[in-house]
């Protein structure tokens, strides 16, 4: 690589975050790693008589097999690949997955076969409205359990910073939430529009559909959103693109 590529990444200070920076070093870049949601669990568990019981993350799967919730008879129905891995690794067996990894590919999956019921969908308190509404539409009986909360870290905003001194060449946002945290932290130091105008000059990725949206309507140009809604894509692509002369 022709020159230093610092690309800013937001994953939740554990696991998730360890595995990204390593992937980006691997892919010759410099990781700015600035966690902009932190888990706080609510111990609430799914409800365990649900006909259907919907994970929309791998952190909802990790709470309830931790709390030692079982799926038992209920339908297992997870959002995509990295959730069905958590599922997997809790010695559950998903039963049904989207083809498209978001509440809308949820909707399509199961809108012609949840009619009459019982269906409980756990996630964060952050949960979109478009997968609740679709399945009560569908003519399920909905409920929500919030297994855990997303807030933002208190020391969060680094990458704000190197974003407004035009710092920073990338930017791989995993989440509407860490687009909003991130934005959050730039205002908190008086830096919001001129982090903006840091990110137009950088190549930013979104890793799906919801999460661009959200970029777009803050005024946030994309350049990348993968086919596959995995952090390893997302950053492939956005070192990619920030690198034209890296060849892998």
């Amino acid at each position: 690589m022709s020159s230093e590529v610092r690309v800013a990444v937001f994953r939740p200070n554990d696991d998730r975050l360890t595995d990204a920076v390593e992937l980006l070093d691997s892919l010759g870049a410099t990781p700015i790693a600035d966690p902009m949601l932190e888990i706080e669990p609510t111990g609430a568990v799914p409800q365990s008589n649900a006909d259907y019981v919907v994970f929309t993350s791998k952190t909802g799967i990790e709470l309830a097999a931790e709390a030692g919730w079982q799926p038992g008879e209920t339908t297992l129905v997870s959002i995509g690949s990295g959730t069905t891995a958590a599922a997997t690794d809790a010695g559950w067996t998903v039963d049904r997955e989207p083809e498209t990894y978001s509440s809308a590919g949820l909707v399509e999956l199961l809108a012609e076969e949840v009619a009459g019921s019982d269906v409980n969908v756990a996630r964060s308190d952050h949960g979109s409205h478009v997968l609740l509404d679709g399945l009560v539409d569908a003519g399920a009986d909905v409920t929500e359990t919030v297994l855990y909360r997303l807030v933002r870290p208190a020391d969060a905003g680094e990458s704000t910073e190197l974003a407004a001194d035009g710092e920073l060449e990338a930017v791989a946002f995993t989440s509407s939430l860490t687009v909003e945290h991130f934005l959050d932290a730039a205002a908190d130091r008086g830096l919001r529009d001129a982090a903006i105008d840091g990110l137009d000059a950088a190549v930013v990725g979104a890793i799906g559909e919801p999460t661009r949206a959200t970029a777009v309507d803050h005024g946030i140009a994309v350049d990348i959103v993968p086919e596959e809604a995995t952090f390893e894509a997302l950053a492939t692509q956005v070192v990619e693109a920030a690198a034209p002369s890296y060849t892998g």
